[in-house]
């Protein structure tokens, strides 16, 4: 048997039904790409507006918490007498002392280091 002649194998038109079936796929396939470009722009313009923005609440708050150079931070926590400490817990400029009285109910009590004084007294019940 003979190779076929180059002639022979050049592209035959493709019936009517066949050439609607192939442009449908050619659509469908721009249509795909077009969406997954738009997906990944909106992709992208998150990660930009996630790394470029500015945090509002990181300047005030580290400003908060700012030690001076010269000198530590003095500040007295006057807790009521006979109140027994059982965990301590730091958050920004702000200190939670949680124990009890004696013969009283468990007691959050926060203590705020700027402003130098104690800011909640939160009497803790079970129900």
């Amino acid at each position: 048997m003979t190779a076929p002649a180059p002639d022979d194998q050049e592209d035959k038109p493709l019936d009517p039904a066949m050439e609607n079936v192939r442009r449908k796929m050619v659509k469908l396939q721009l249509v795909s790409v077009g969406v997954m470009l738009v997906m990944l722009m909106a992709v992208l313009a998150t990660i930009v507006y996630k790394v470029t923005r500015t945090d509002e609440k990181a300047p005030a708050q580290s400003a908060a918490i700012a030690v001076p150079s010269e000198a530590p931070v003095n500040a007295v926590a006057a807790l009521p007498a006979g109140f027994t400490v059982t965990n301590v817990a730091l958050s920004g400029s702000q200190v939670l002392f949680y124990g009890n009285l004696p013969g009283a109910e468990p007691r959050a009590i926060v203590f705020d280091i700027t402003a130098g004084r104690i800011v909640a007294d939160i009497t803790v019940r079970t129900n």
